[in-house]
């Protein structure tokens, strides 16, 4: 591989920002989950002072840090990553299938989240996905020849 993968390197920053974000939602409080999307529940459920809303939140946050790892690592900005290809495989496809739902708002259930939402964050959620998968796809053959430390 000549150079760094600019794909990837683009894909962690998005899921790194999406990370700090769902930390900054903890913070801000029930307003910030009903804003970002989270739903009714978990903001009633912060406003009881439940813990359940910051761990799942937090839970999210690290699982986002994770995949930023991969992408960096798989773009060669910083060391190998056990399983990379498998990890950006399926890091690209949950994103792309949770980006699709674009197709269908409706399809996710949920009555407290609005249709509005659901597009938008599907929207951004497929630009997510494209730029893992297009990014996994140039770097295939490098993540192919090398095995992790």
């Amino acid at each position: 591989m000549t150079g760094r993968n600019g794909w990837l390197i683009m894909g962690g920053w998005l899921s790194l920002i999406a990370a700090l974000l769902h930390l900054t939602v903890i913070a801000g409080g029930p307003d910030w989950y009903r804003f970002f999307g989270a739903g009714e529940a978990m903001a009633r459920a912060d406003e009881r002072g439940s813990w359940m809303p910051a761990l799942i939140t937090l839970a999210i946050a690290a699982m986002l840090a994770i995949w930023a790892a991969y992408a960096f690592a798989a773009a060669g900005t910083m060391r190998r990553l056990p399983l990379m290809r498998t990890a950006l495989v399926l890091i690209s496809a949950i994103y792309l299938a949770r980006g699709l739902f674009v197709l269908d708002p409706s399809a996710f259930g949920r009555p407290d989240l609005s249709p509005r939402f659901m597009v938008w964050s599907s929207l951004i959620v497929l630009v997510f996905g494209l730029t893992y998968a297009v990014g996994t796809w140039r770097a295939w053959s490098y993540l192919s020849k090398r095995k992790a430390a």
